[in-house]
């Protein structure tokens, strides 16, 4: 039976965390020949978000300072190693990501055809689309990876993700720290990981404030793009390297 391991990254999200975690308990117990687990990373919240994670009873790990998504997402995915998880899924804590699409994101994996499996809502184009602003970041960046990796991703910052034993590996080692979502991609593809992009829909968020609204959207694209770049150019780098 496949072992998954379902990431839940948390952070000042008292307003959404404990429903996220009910609905997620609620479809893993009808979920048939997959054997699921629940791992919270509460990222140095300092709202209710630990106590209302502990009021769940689920298992969690709390990180003392904040480190970011991308610091998170990787301590889950060493958790996800060293128990010998066979797929880890990205479920953000805001709400917004459906837990009944797990076996979907999961099925190209137990498929063979994919080693990351991205939920993406610009397939069918269905469900919350997010703002004009932030889809036209998510397009530049759809077509940044594909210039420079010739990987297209549609919703290139979609969190809600699936990957394999030999993708888990990779992003034990290293992992983008901050917006980890667009760069991830070139990491992977530069590895010669197979990337499959599946359709899903997703929510508003309910509570909360998203961390990128704004003029911060363009400081985010910017900051990404830098850091999409440099990660390219030092993968190649080594590429080139480990070829001579």
């Amino acid at each position: 039976m496949i072992k998954i391991l379902i990431i839940i990254p948390c952070y000042q999200e008292q307003n959404n965390i404990t429903n996220t975690i009910r609905l997620v308990q609620k479809v893993i117990t009808q979920i048939k020949n997959m054997e699921c687990h629940i791992l919270v990373i509460n990222d140095g919240s300092k709202d209710k978000s630990l106590q209302q994670i502990q009021n769940t009873g689920v298992n969690y790990l709390n990180l003392p300072i904040n480190l970011g998504i991308g610091g998170a997402m990787q301590t889950g995915y060493q958790y996800a190693q060293k128990n010998n998880f066979d797929v880890a899924i990205q479920l953000d804590g805001d709400g917004q990501h459906k837990p009944e699409y797990i076996t979907k994101l999961v099925a190209p994996i137990r498929n063979n055809e994919a080693n990351v499996v991205i939920g993406s809502r610009y397939i069918d184009k269905q469900g919350y689309q997010s703002s004009t602003l932030r889809r036209t970041g998510i397009n530049y960046f759809s077509w940044l990876n594909q210039k420079l990796v010739n990987v297209k991703i549609l919703d290139a910052t979609s969190g809600f993700r699936a990957l394999d034993k030999k993708a888990i590996k990779i992003v034990c080692n290293y992992y983008p720290e901050t917006y980890p979502e667009p760069e991830s991609v070139i990491l992977y593809a530069l590895h010669n990981l197979k990337l499959k992009e599946v359709p899903v829909k997703m929510k508003a968020r309910v509570g909360g404030v998203s961390s990128i609204t704004g003029l911060k959207t363009l400081f985010y694209m910017l900051k990404v793009t830098i850091g999409t770049l440099f990660l390219y150019i030092r993968l190649k780098s080594n590429k080139n390297d480990s070829n001579i």
